[in-house]
């Protein structure tokens, strides 16, 4: 079945420039001799890297970046390969991609989706980019993702946690590899339960966009199941680096858990600033005081130091696992680089080969032939176990892992712990779930 939507001609009305105050058309023009948006005619394939270089998130940019490259130099047959040698799919052969070398650029997404929006759009019109991908920002995936249906290029979304990237925004040119809010509530309330009791009084700090709002959502509804009450959630802006004003009314609120709905630099002020105010030597309702970190991460974990030493939460991959495909993208990321990868390294080096190895088994560059090659692709060997690209949303579903805050960690890295690998299984919903519902797949568009 076609996905090509022939009839568009890639006109955005939503566009922007960064830093102005109004948005602005913005106009796709494919070539008439083109079948498709920016088809590779040289020796060579351009592939766009969007990440946050500066901003909350710039931490785990910058290691999405080294992840990139080190893709790129095994696509191009450098180094030892990594997991394309684990990968259970076997199209890519180092050469490449259909032969071509693969070459990239970069923009900074300032962790706003107005600059993310400019950088892609750029990288389309000025460098023909033909695959987008990046991003550590819901809000600035969403964007970049619409962006990309529009442009008639693929999306593959870097690290994005919202439901709302494949819910109610979910865009056929776009997939993720990431796990969501939904999945983290999923796999972290039988933790919870089996830590702290069906008789908890929750208070919520979420960050104030489409991440933290579904976020929220999903483990409030998930810890309400087990019969906790929500106290309070309160938001809190993403440029926020000092949280005292919100942790200090969560002392007399009757709370006996805080959940910090907090990622980046954000999670790293807010839990630094809630252990300064005592919270977690406190008793409350008879019960000590727990916090929760529903998305954890490495560099997380290493901006906050000895602060998050016990504390639970939900990860996408970790560098401790121990399966072939783990191993061997730790192995090649060290030594390029003397220390390993974090989640968002391995998210966005999967969605670079897993691009590639769509390119090589549609055997061509268009979008609408590699959203076919994606569609229902189940695979293995990328360090998560089984994995299911679902057609109906664009969505993998693979284990999630639950982890904590080690109490007597061995090195500067080794910081977490894997305590819990909830299956697939557990984690999967329908693709009509309430919390995913509202929106359209619609159909592909190649930008002819």
């Amino acid at each position: 079945m076609s996905k090509t939507d022939v009839s568009r001609r890639g006109v955005l009305k939503t566009g922007a420039i960064a830093g102005a105050g109004v948005a602005l058309p913005t106009i796709f023009t494919a070539s008439s001799a083109a079948a498709f948006t920016n088809e590779p005619t040289g020796n060579t394939v351009t592939l766009g890297f969007n990440v946050p270089q500066t901003g909350p998130y710039a931490d785990e940019g910058a290691d999405e970046l080294r992840a990139y490259q080190l893709a790129v130099e095994h696509l191009n047959g450098g180094g030892d390969g990594g997991m394309m040698n684990t990968f259970s799919s076997k199209a890519l052969q180092g050469n490449g991609i259909m032969g071509k070398e693969v070459k990239f650029v970069t923009g900074d997404t300032q962790t706003k989706s107005d600059a993310a929006r400019a950088s892609a759009k750029s990288m389309i019109e000025k460098d023909g980019a033909v695959m987008i991908t990046g991003g550590s920002s819901s809000g600035v995936a969403i964007a970049v993702q619409g962006l990309c249906q529009e442009a008639g290029v693929i999306f593959m979304a870097g690290l994005t946690h919202s439901n709302d990237t494949t819910g109610k925004d979910k865009k056929a040119n776009g997939f993720r590899h990431f796990f969501n809010g939904y999945m983290s509530g999923a796999a972290l309330a039988p933790v919870l339960k089996n830590l702290y009791g069906t008789d908890r009084n929750a208070y919520h700090l979420t960050a104030d966009y489409t991440w933290g709002w579904t976020q929220e959502e999903s483990i409030a509804a998930a810890t309400e199941a087990l019969g906790w009450n929500t106290v309070n959630k309160v938001r809190t802006p993403l440029a926020a680096t000092d949280f005292s004003s919100y942790i200090a009314p969560v002392l007399n609120s009757g709370a006996d858990v805080l959940v910090l709905n907090h990622y980046g630099g954000n999670m790293v002020n807010s839990l630094t600033n809630a252990v300064q105010f005592g919270l977690r030597e406190k008793v409350v309702n008879g019960k000590n005081f727990e916090i929760v970190v529903p998305l954890y991460s490495r560099l997380m974990a290493k901006g906050a130091g000895a602060n998050v030493k016990g504390i639970h939460g939900s990860t996408n991959w970790h560098w401790s696992l121990q399966d072939e495909g783990s191993q061997a993208f730790v192995r090649s990321f060290g030594s390029k680089y003397g220390f390993p990868p974090s989640q968002a390294a391995h998210t966005v080096y999967c969605q670079t080969l897993l691009y590639a190895d769509a390119v090589e088994r549609a055997g061509s560059f268009n979008p609408c032939a590699v959203v076919e090659a994606l569609e229902g692709f189940e695979f293995d060997g990328l360090g998560n176990g089984k994995t299911l690209y679902r057609a109906e949303d664009h969505q993998c579903f693979k284990d999630v892992l639950v982890v904590r805050g080690k109490e007597n960690p061995t090195s500067e890295f080794d910081l977490l712990e894997v305590v819990e690998v909830t299956p697939a299984e557990q984690v999967t919903y329908a693709p009509d779930h309430p919390m995913f519902a509202g929106g359209a797949l619609g159909t592909c568009n190649s930008g002819a």
